[in-house]
């Protein structure tokens, strides 16, 4: 499987590139699946429903299956470091490519999404220029960017995710994905 991250800071369009580069893999008949980052509190169940009361009585783990998917809910019982790897073995080794959204400080080849900050926010560096793991920069704006890129860079336009497809297709041997347990 190939393996790419999505990093930067939030309302830049990571979500928006994502499905968008989702849809153009599905479109080429290519398996993607997705690994997102959440920074806060979430919870995909609903109150009231069995899994939901399972884990309220103290399940550690709750898989709960249809004949159209599967969901597992894991409980941390302290605060986790999450790493990226053990997230990546979690998936189904069949896939094509793993989209993965944050886990910005991950050792995973990038694409940093950057877009200008509104007048009143705060400036928004660029990781690229200290992140050797980031392989492109997907802006909107080349020209309000705060710095001369890297040569080793590639420029993506973030309004054509299907140049951004491409490029990932073209580049697939960069982002094969080989765990930690691999030699």
């Amino acid at each position: 499987m190939k393996v790419v991250g999505f990093a930067g800071y939030s309302g830049a369009g990571k979500t928006t590139l994502v499905e968008q580069v989702i849809a153009r893999l599905r479109a080429r008949a290519l398996r993607v699946s997705v690994v997102k980052h959440a920074h806060h509190r979430f919870d995909i169940d609903q109150p009231g429903k069995d899994s939901w009361r399972h884990r309220q009585a103290g399940a550690f783990e709750v898989l709960v299956v249809s004949d159209q998917r599967l969901a597992l809910m894991r409980e941390f019982e302290a605060p986790a470091a999450l790493d990226i790897h053990a997230m990546l073995a979690e998936l189904d080794v069949g896939v094509d490519w793993v989209l993965v959204e944050g886990f910005k400080h991950g050792d995973l080849p990038k694409i940093e999404v950057w877009r200008a900050p509104a007048a009143g926010e705060p400036e928004r560096p660029l990781r690229c220029t200290e992140d050797a793991g980031v392989l492109a920069l997907a802006t909107d704006d080349p020209a309000q960017l705060p710095v001369t890129l890297p040569a080793r860079l590639t420029l993506l336009d973030l309004n054509r995710p299907d140049a951004v497809a491409d490029w990932l297709i073209a580049a697939g041997a960069r982002f094969e994905y080989r765990s930690l347990n691999e030699s």
